[in-house]
């Protein structure tokens, strides 16, 4: 079944329980900070790899990004990063987002991310050696096993993508 509303063609819509549903516009679903973790993911992963580094740096990528649960309004965010694993010029830093209800103190993971970084020489802007990462903590060295997989999957995925552009 078909209807017409303003000229285009909609399909009817009915929910099992509920009956026919109610067709909402595009300007309803609009969202104005609907990046806005990713971008304090951007951040405070640069922070942790300036600091590594001493010197400026770039995303190059990011490799995986997983929204658990929602931060409610009133919230506290709270971003946890470091340093997962050095390679030459670059440097892959894990990030945990939290929130937290500031009336209970409960928290809540809410985001994982995983970014690379590119250190960058402050006069030539071009990318510089890393100092290397010492790894003592057993979960420091999952970290930098992990890193090192993804790092391997993804220089393939970038192989295969330029096979197929070629």
């Amino acid at each position: 079944m078909k209807r017409k509303k303003s000229g285009i063609a909609t399909s009817a819509v009915t929910d099992p329980l509920k009956g026919p549903l109610k067709g909402k516009t595009v300007s309803a679903s609009r969202s104005v900070l609907g990046g806005h973790v990713m971008h304090l993911v951007d951040v405070v992963a640069a922070m942790a790899a300036g600091r590594h580094s001493n010197s400026y740096v770039v995303t190059a990528s990011v490799d995986y990004i997983d929204f658990r649960n929602a931060v409610n309004l009133g919230e506290i965010v709270i971003l946890m990063s470091q340093v997962n694993r050095v390679f030459n010029t670059s440097m892959e830093v894990g990030v945990k987002v939290y929130s937290e209800n500031p009336l209970t103190g409960e928290r809540k993971h809410t985001t994982t991310a995983y970014v690379t970084f590119v250190a960058l020489d402050e006069f030539s802007k071009t990318p510089k050696v890393v100092p290397p990462l010492i790894v003592k903590r057993a979960e420091e060295k999952r970290r930098w096993r992990e890193a090192g997989a993804r790092r391997k999957y993804r220089l393939a995925m970038r192989s295969k993508k330029r096979k197929r552009e070629e």
